[in-house]
C-alpha cells in the first residue's frame, strides 16, 4: 500500500453499488488491519460484521428508533421517509460495527478505544486499496436503547461507529485543505536531531509527516489537535524514559475539548486516527517510534507543566528514540472477536 498516496486520496462514501462485498475479503482486511496496530499491550475489542440483507434491515431498524420518536421525526418525517432511510441502510452491501471493551480503568479505556479507532483507519486505508468506500457513522440520532440492544453493548463498552462499506463508481471532489501542522505546534527544550540508523529525525521532518497524517477523518474536517515537540528539556524527566542512555524526542497529541460529550468522543477517534497515520508514515521511513498512554496524563498538574489548557487533554505520547532496540510487539491475534450476522 502506498500510505501517503492512500491518506491523502480516501475519501468517506455515502453512495455505494448493489455489488456485494465478499466476507473473506472483509475477514482478510481486518487482520490486516489488527497487524497494523502496533502496540505494547493487548487491547480488548470487539466487531460485529452485517452481512446478510436480513441482519442489515433488523439493523436499520434499530437505527431509526431514535430518529421516530424525535421531535423531528414526529414533525417532520413521515413513514415514506422513514422507510427510505431503512431501506437505504439495508441495501448498503455491509456493516461493520466496532465496540472497545470495558475496562479497569480510565488509561485502560484509552488504550482499547484508541485501538479500536486506529485499526478502524487502518481498515478504510486498505479497503481504499481495494476500491471499497466507507463512511464511519456514529450520529448521535441512532444511538439509543434499542440499538445499543441490537448490538449487545456492555456496561463499560465504548461504541467506536459503524462503517458502511461498499464498492463505488466515484471519488468525491478533493477535500478542503488542513490547517499546516505547523500552525498547531509547540515546542519546549534545545536540541533538535536525534540519529537512528543513520537516519536523522528533526523537528522538521517529523512535521512533514505530519502534514500527511492530519488527513484523517473527522466530521465536518474539524481539526481539534495541536503537537507539543520536547526534546532535551528537564520536562523529559515526567515523560517515563524507557531509555536513559540515549537520546530522546517527544511528541504530545493534544486534543481541545468541546462541551458537546459526543463531538469529544468524535475528536479523539479522529485524533486516534490521525496518530496511526503518523505511526504507517513513520514506519515506512524506518523510524523508531513508540505511542504510549503513560498514567501521569490524568494529573492536570503534570499536564500544566506542557502547557496544558483545563479545557485540552493529552491523547498519547510518542517516543522517538536512537539506536535502541526495538521492543516487540504483541501480534494480532490469530482469530479476531468477530460476529457474523
Amino acid at each position: 500500500m502506498n500510505i501517503s498516496k492512500t491518506i491523502r486520496e480516501r475519501r468517506s462514501i455515502r453512495k455505494f453499488k448493489e455489488a456485494p462485498v465478499d466476507k473473506e475479503l472483509i475477514i482478510s482486511l481486518l487482520h490486516k488491519a489488527a497487524s497494523l496496530y502496533i502496540t505494547e499491550e493487548m487491547p480488548q475489542w470487539r466487531c460485529i460484521y452485517y452481512s446478510t440483507y436480513e441482519s442489515r434491515q433488523r439493523l436499520a431498524k434499530s437505527m431509526t428508533v431514535k430518529l421516530k420518536e424525535s421531535k423531528l421525526g414526529k414533525l417532520v418525517l413521515n413513514n415514506k421517509m422513514i422507510d427510505f432511510l431503512m431501506k437505504k441502510i439495508a441495501d448498503t452491501p455491509a456493516h461493520l460495527i466496532f465496540i472497545a471493551e470495558s475496562a479497569e480503568n480510565q488509561q485502560q479505556s484509552d488504550e482499547n478505544y484508541a485501538a479500536v479507532c486506529s485499526i478502524m483507519q487502518n481498515f478504510q486505508l486498505l479497503g481504499w486499496e481495494h476500491g471499497l468506500g466507507m463512511l464511519w457513522y456514529t450520529d448521535p440520532m441512532i444511538l439509543s436503547k434499542s440499538f445499543f440492544k441490537e448490538i449487545g453493548l456492555q456496561e463499560g463498552e465504548r461504541f467506536a461507529g459503524i462503517l458502511n462499506i461498499g464498492y463505488f463508481e466515484k471519488t468525491p471532489r478533493t477535500r478542503k485543505s488542513r490547517t499546516p501542522a505547523e500552525h498547531k505546534w509547540t515546542a519546549i527544550g534545545r536540541g533538535d536531531r536525534l540519529h537512528s540508523d543513520n537516519l536523522q529525525v528533526t523537528s522538521q521532518s517529523i512535521l512533514e509527516i505530519l502534514n500527511e497524517a492530519i488527513w484523517a477523518p473527522n466530521d465536518g474536517l474539524r481539526e481539534p489537535w495541536r503537537f507539543i515537540y520536547v526534546k532535551g528539556s528537564e520536562e523529559t524527566d515526567i515523560l517515563q524514559i524507557s531509555y536513559k542512555d540515549i537520546s530522546l524526542a517527544f511528541l504530545l497529541v493534544v486534543a481541545t475539548e468541546e462541551t458537546d460529550l459526543h463531538k469529544q468522543e468524535e475528536d479523539y477517534a479522529a485524533i486516534c486516527c490521525l496518530i496511526q497515520n503518523f505511526q504507517l508514515l513513520a514506519k515506512s521511513k524506518a523510524w523508531h517510534v513508540r505511542r504510549k498512554i503513560p498514567e501521569w496524563i490524568y494529573d492536570q498538574e503534570q499536564c500544566k507543566q506542557f502547557g496544558i489548557q483545563p479545557q485540552e487533554r493529552i491523547v498519547s505520547v510518542l517516543e522517538f528514540w536512537g539506536d535502541a532496540p526495538y521492543l516487540n510487539p504483541i501480534p494480532a491475534p490469530s482469530t479476531l472477536n468477530i460476529t457474523l450476522l
